[in-house]
């Protein structure tokens, strides 16, 4: 396989996101909300590998005429931001008009993240929380918070996405990678396991949410509070 046809292939397997996010917007539609998780899981789980190999295989190089950073962007306002602003819009989890503030809060605020030129920090982590609102709804799902919780967390999450403050990239954010990375493939587990199970109150997939969610949500701050050790 020549280096073209390789960088070709990566371009082609993150187009594969929009195929999943088609395939959990039917499954939002119908309201299975177990299976449109899954395939978010799916897509995710593409999201962190194309990266890695874009690099490795020198797409801009190799593939030049297909942009897979704004491929990548597309993609990942399906997954991570319309389809999840949906689903917890027509779950019933915020009623009345919370879920209007909810969906017009997640989609406005992140179309506007995603189309920022400062969101990516020197170290390679993002700059205001990324806009990752399927990890956040899919937590929502599995914890049933009151609707004045989430409302509250959609509230403070998108005000965090334009304030300085860090939140790592689990595979790009070369300071504690060692436990990101696992952990981000932790969430993944957890995540499919929660959706397979359909969000049931007893499974201990819950808890592994809830801890992975929390290093991911808050080692970037961490790291700005505590300075790297010299060299």
């Amino acid at each position: 396989m020549t280096q073209k046809l390789r960088a070709l292939s990566v371009h082609w397997l993150t187009a594969t996101g929009a195929v999943f996010a088609m395939l959990a917007m039917l499954a939002a539609v119908d309201e299975k909300w177990d299976l449109m998780f899954l395939w978010l899981v799916v897509a995710f789980a593409v999201d962190g590998i194309d990266g890695p190999l874009a690099r490795k295989f020198d797409v801009k190089t190799n593939a030049p005429q297909f942009d897979g950073v704004l491929l990548d962007l597309i993609i990942d306002y399906l997954t991570y931001v319309f389809i999840p602003a949906f689903a917890l819009f027509k779950s019933g989890l915020m009623d009345g008009w919370t879920g209007w503030v909810a969906i017009i809060v997640i989609t406005f605020t992140s179309a506007m993240y995603f189309a920022d030129t400062r969101m990516k920090t020197k170290d390679n982590s993002f700059s205001g929380f990324p806009g990752c609102w399927n990890m956040v709804v899919l937590v929502i799902f599995a914890l049933e918070p009151n609707f004045w919780v989430s409302l509250s967390i959609v509230t403070v999450l998108a005000i965090a996405m334009f304030v300085p403050l860090k939140f790592i990239h689990p595979v790009r954010t070369d300071r504690w990678r060692l436990v990101s990375l696992p952990t981000a493939f932790a969430w993944t587990f957890f995540a499919g396991w929660a959706a397979w199970v359909d969000f049931h109150p007893e499974s201990w997939a819950h808890w592994g949410l809830v801890v992975t969610s929390l290093y991911l949500l808050l080692a970037g701050i961490a790291q700005q509070m505590i300075p790297p050790r010299n060299r």
